[in-house]
């Protein structure tokens, strides 16, 4: 039996985009480059350093190091004060944390120690 029609047909009459092919490879493109740039593009575009919150550059090793310390215990105190109204594995995730920031704030107690008072 002879069919009229070739198989496959030789243009798709539901795609709009058979003639704008180059077109739309263009468009497709431009969508990738957009929403995943290349490392060479990330680069170009340097970020500008935020004075939002900064710490002051004229500031002591030992003055940096004190705020470091005294930072952390408070940040201790409210994840103690947490952990008395939990219960299971919220309270041990945060009793985790509290043994990080206690290491943390060993390791600045040590900074500390090593730093000559001016």
């Amino acid at each position: 039996m002879f069919k009229v029609t070739p198989n496959p047909p030789d243009i798709d009459p539901v795609s709009p985009y058979e003639p704008d092919s180059k077109k739309l490879n263009e468009a497709a493109e431009r969508a990738l480059n957009f929403h995943f740039p290349s490392n060479a593009d990330i680069k170009a575009t340097a970020r500008t350093r935020s004075t939002l919150f900064s710490v002051d550059p004229g500031a002591t090793a030992e003055t940096l190091a004190v705020f470091l310390v005294e930072t952390l215990a408070s940040v201790d105190v409210m994840v103690h004060q947490l952990v008395d109204h939990l219960e299971g594995e919220s309270r041990y995730a945060l009793l985790g944390i509290s043994n990080s920031i206690m290491v943390a704030e060993i390791t600045a107690n040590r900074v500390l120690d090593k730093i000559e008072p001016a």
